[in-house]
């Protein structure tokens, strides 16, 4: 080989490897940059201070481009993944530099798993939406799309045919015990204490149920436990005491009420993967009613006697969602924490508002038609912190957390019971540690409640609450006399070796230890309080689609009642029209519809 040729190849080794190390050198400074921005956006969410709500959210990413509006207007559009882990929800902002100054809209992916959206320096008029290896350009600002679907005043506004979806704000339906209640508590001098006398003085027991007279055991639909069905209730083998039917029982499951046994599981006709039991307390093995004393208060006869209902979701079957109201839960300070570890903030996060996000307490319309049930959330912001006890003395008072598609709202805090869905649809719950910060990124959907009513202890197994005979402390409600019963729901998990059941609780009359007798007959991992006193706040609906037509039944009859009434009939709460108040729902994932 001649010299000119060696000079040649060795010209181009060293060239290539010159490339080589630029491109690493890029790769560096832009990792450097990934980096230093996330260091930053930490900072600025673990930083003791007044923020914003998107400086709360710790993961999200930016990009901004040159943008061209209508009337030769020329501007800057930045887009901001509020968490790219989830990639449902994005903050798109508009500067034209005018007088209006920016123009903000929440945006929303209704299909997060098969699309993404980015802006692109190429396209100066919207967004690129991506899905798999087709790219679709949107024009959102240069024709007027945003602006049309803004004031159409549709809690979910489509655009890019229906590829993305405008969240608006919307007014949430509020029954007249919620409107009358919010009014005492909001304008009312000593409003709070009048509405916990009324609770006192006409709700305490007004729900209490305690089943009418059943057929007799010969004549029983025995709800035998099959395979891959929930576990049924361990209970006390005195028959005479399980001869009750559940009269108010909304749900059909294909056999005459007055035939059904306590502590057994029944399909929900028509919808699988659901299932629906009753009990009373008294009726559980005496074991559990014996174990854990001094942990646990003995039940009275009231609430011994009252009667409980139970729905079952296979977690097989079906993806878990949250969903925050149009009101409730708010992110500024509950009154219930001492003034002194409040600090000077407008809220124990730093912040006092959500906006410029949008709550509409309203399901998306493109998880709409394979929701097959709602239920009621948890607490408001008034009553979720703590009044008493160690937990409020630190955190601010300990106020309850609540991430929406993975969006930040308030932080989990320790030490609290916490329904959280990651990712890829895992449903959990468990008291939140330190530790567990760590899965924040993948964190979809999570609510806190207080302290838990089931928990694991130290050796593995499940025990009831340490803090759930301790009124104060536990945050449980009530009267000062820590001796008020009410209307309550809790949920559980519940696990076998094959299956996972996430399993709702309806208390017709109980305290915690009672809900916690309940959900250890039923031989649950791990459960949490949910809300209380009255039907609305304990709602839950199954929703059975059959074709154009759907059919709705709830667990209980009289949670009819808090749908919005029209003149053309009951329009369905968190299904058909925005609510006040958060709320859990169920879709049937695709493999099993």
């Amino acid at each position: 080989m001649s010299w000119a040729s060696r000079r040649r190849r060795l010209s181009i080794a060293v060239a290539g490897t010159l490339l080589t190390m630029a491109l690493i050198a890029c790769t560096l400074d832009a990792r450097g940059a990934e980096d230093a921005d996330q260091a930053r956006q930490t900072a600025e969410y673990e930083a003791e201070q007044p923020k914003t709500i998107i400086q709360l959210q710790q993961f999200r990413r930016s990009e901004t481009i040159g943008a061209e509006g209508s009337s030769g207007l020329h501007g800057t559009a930045t887009l901001i993944n509020l968490n790219p882990q989830i990639s449902s929800w994005y903050l798109l902002t508009l500067d034209w530099g005018t007088s209006e100054g920016q123009l903000t809209y929440h945006l929303e992916n209704p299909r997060p798993h098969d699309q993404t959206i980015h802006l692109s320096a190429g396209d100066p008029h919207g967004i690129q939406i991506s899905s798999g290896d087709h790219i679709t350009n949107c024009d959102l600002w240069s024709e007027g799309a945003l602006e049309e679907a803004r004031q159409s005043s549709l809690p979910y506004a489509p655009l890019c045919d229906g590829n993305l979806y405008l969240r608006n704000r919307a007014s949430g339906h509020f029954t007249a015990l919620e409107w009358t209640s919010d009014f005492l508590r909001n304008h009312v001098w000593g409003g709070e204490e009048i509405v916990g006398l009324v609770r006192k003085e006409f709700f305490s027991d007004h729900f209490a149920e305690s089943g009418t007279q059943a057929a007799s055991s010969s004549q029983a639909a025995t709800g035998a436990e099959e395979p891959g069905w929930p576990l049924r209730a361990s209970l006390n083998q005195d028959k005479s005491k399980l001869d009750l039917a559940p009269e108010n029982l909304g749900i059909d499951v294909g056999k005459p009420l007055n035939t059904l046994e306590p502590g057994q599981w029944y399909p929900a006709n028509g919808i699988p993967g659901v299932y629906v039991s009753f009990i009373e307390p008294q009726m559980i093995s005496v074991d559990i009613l014996n174990s854990y004393h001094g942990v646990v208060n003995r039940l009275d006869s009231v609430e011994s006697a009252a009667l409980d209902y139970l729905v079952a979701f296979d977690l097989a079957d079906f993806d878990l969602g949250f969903a925050l109201g149009t009101d409730h839960p708010h992110v500024g300070w509950s009154p219930r924490p001492p003034r002194d570890v409040r600090d000077d903030l407008p809220g124990p996060d730093g912040i006092s508002t959500a906006a410029p996000l949008v709550t509409n307490g309203l399901i998306s319309p493109a998880l709409a038609v394979h929701t097959i049930a709602t239920f009621a959330g948890g607490f408001k912001r008034e009553h979720g912190a703590f009044k008493y006890g160690p937990f409020s003395q630190i955190n601010h008072g300990t106020h309850y957390g609540f991430i929406e598609q993975g969006v930040v709202f308030s932080k989990l805090q320790q030490g609290l019971a916490t329904l959280y869905v990651l990712d890829d649809g895992t449903v959990q719950m468990k008291s939140w540690t330190d530790a567990d910060n760590a899965l924040l990124a993948r964190i979809k959907f999570a609510r806190q409640n207080g302290v838990p009513i089931i928990e694991r202890s130290t050796t593995g197994t499940s025990v009831p609450g340490a803090l759930i005979a301790r009124w104060g402390p536990g945050n449980w409600s009530g009267s000062a006399e820590e001796d008020l019963r009410s209307l309550r729901a809790g949920a559980c998990l519940e696990e076998s070796p094959t299956k996972r059941f996430l399993i709702y609780g309806y208390f017709s009359t109980a305290t915690p230890s009672a809900m916690a007798r309940v959900f250890q007959a039923y031989g649950c991992r791990y459960a949490m309080h949910l809300d209380m006193n009255a039907l609305e706040l304990t709602y839950l609906a199954l929703y059975l689609h059959q074709g154009p037509q759907l059919r709705v039944e709830y667990l209980v009859k009289g949670m009819a009642q808090s749908e919005k009434q029209t003149d053309n009939g009951p329009l369905l709460r968190f299904l058909e029209y925005p609510d006040n108040r958060d709320f859990f729902y169920l879709v049937r994932r695709a493999s099993t519809r």
